[in-house]
């Protein structure tokens, strides 16, 4: 899994001509950490369909805030430049297909 910076953002992931999971984390943050394989393994199945980023909200403060994380983990989908799926929390792996089943066809 690639880093995305707020410097990056732009053109990693709003330019980006597939979706892209972006996954807000924070090293401190154990439900960040648990649901690491999860997204990792959702991102290798869908490979070519989908790319899977991180952001570390204690070294990027900038999109998280614009982003409008509030809680760890977030993981937002975005597709030509626009959030289209948020999840909040530590879920299941199935949690996280389902909620990108759409984007991943």
């Amino acid at each position: 899994m690639d880093d995305v910076t707020d410097a990056t953002f732009a053109d990693e992931v709003l330019a980006s001509p597939v979706p892209v999971i972006v996954d807000f984390w924070a090293p401190w943050c154990k439900p960040c950490v648990a649901i690491e394989p999860h997204l990792r393994a959702i991102a290798e199945e869908s490979e070519g369909r989908v790319r899977l980023l991180r952001m570390n909200v204690d070294d990027n403060l900038a999109v998280p805030g614009r982003c409008g994380v509030l809680t760890l983990p977030s993981v937002m989908l975005f597709r030509d430049g626009n959030v289209h799926v948020t999840v909040f929390g530590a879920h299941s792996r199935a949690h996280y297909e389902q909620a990108f089943a759409p984007f991943l066809v």
